[in-house]
């Protein structure tokens, strides 16, 4: 554990990144909570569904009273096995939670989880999204990268083979470490040679991984680091802990919990979560311990 607190120091040593929102530097020397809000009928987690207005509200005013700085709206379920939706379906549910935000919430910072490149320009030029969080990492479109370079925003980079429907067909890995880091390495420096400034980086727990391979990008988590980069960790209430643990996404919160603390000891930016009040807790007991206790600090 001890080498966990050298790890966080280090980690706070060498990044002091920001991101570039709308012109307003976010600085992520101390890491935040992105909170989910699901507009899908058939995302994993039952509970995290939201497709009414007041449902919508409520949870948006959870995540921002909890601590949260960004909430992330998805559209289109990327659980294993989802069913895939036409790009108009898609945009008809985000632009219905947009809409809500545009209205009552205009300062929230929002990134939206789509792999379509015309729905990621439109969530942005119509309705003031922030971030593009992109499950595919620019595969299933290659119109991707050219379209967020275009609109200047960040750009959550996420490891995945395949499409929601077939990821996990493809968990085959010779070394998943290396494989992972060498994919992120060729898209960052194509991202890079487009003009696009603001790269985040996702593993993808979950996506194209067995549960053995998830805890594995865990257990390894700050060998990203090497490529200077934010790094978002989304492991919540996911199979690698229900599965493992063989409960089911409802009774996930505790051991949620547990790999965020873990994963922000290992110097994660970023935490996307459905359970925000208890991510903000996390990070401020792990800020506690790693920047103010003397533990790893001299």
């Amino acid at each position: 554990m001890f080498l966990l607190y050298l790890c966080r120091k280090e980690v706070l040593q060498m990044f002091h990144k920001t991101l570039n929102i709308k012109g307003t530097l976010v600085p992520l020397d101390r890491p935040i909570v992105m909170g989910i809000l699901n507009v899908t009928p058939d995302s994993f987690y039952a509970d995290s569904r939201k497709q009414t207005e007041s449902a919508i509200s409520e949870r948006i005013e959870t995540i921002l009273s909890e601590g949260g700085k960004i909430i992330d709206i998805g559209g289109y379920s990327s659980r294993p096995n989802a069913i895939d939706i036409s790009p108009e379906e898609e945009l008809k549910r985000l632009a219905f939670a947009l809409k809500i935000i545009q209205t009552h919430y205009p300062q929230t910072i929002v990134s939206v989880d789509t792999f379509r490149a015309s729905v990621a320009r439109q969530v942005v030029e119509d309705f003031g999204a922030a971030i593009i969080n992109d499950i595919s990492g620019g595969q299933i479109d290659n119109a991707m990268f050219e379209t967020v370079a275009r609109l200047h925003v960040p750009y959550i980079l996420m490891h995945m083979r395949g499409t929601p429907q077939t990821m996990q067909q493809y968990t085959e890995y010779t070394n998943i470490m290396e494989e992972i880091l060498l994919y992120f390495a060729n898209k960052v420096n194509q991202l890079r040679q487009m003009g696009v400034n603001d790269i985040i980086l996702d593993p993808g727990f979950g996506f194209s991984k067995t549960v053995d391979q998830n805890y594995i990008l865990m257990q390894h988590l700050e060998d990203f680091h090497e490529l200077e980069l934010p790094l978002l960790v989304g492991i919540s209430r996911k199979s690698m802990i229900f599965k493992y643990l063989d409960k089911t996404a409802s009774d996930s919160l505790n051991g949620t919990t547990v790999l965020n603390t873990y994963a922000l000891l290992k110097g994660a930016h970023i935490l996307r979560v459905h359970d925000v009040k208890e991510a903000v807790e996390a990070i401020k007991i792990v800020d506690k311990l790693t920047k103010e206790n003397g533990l790893c600090c001299g």
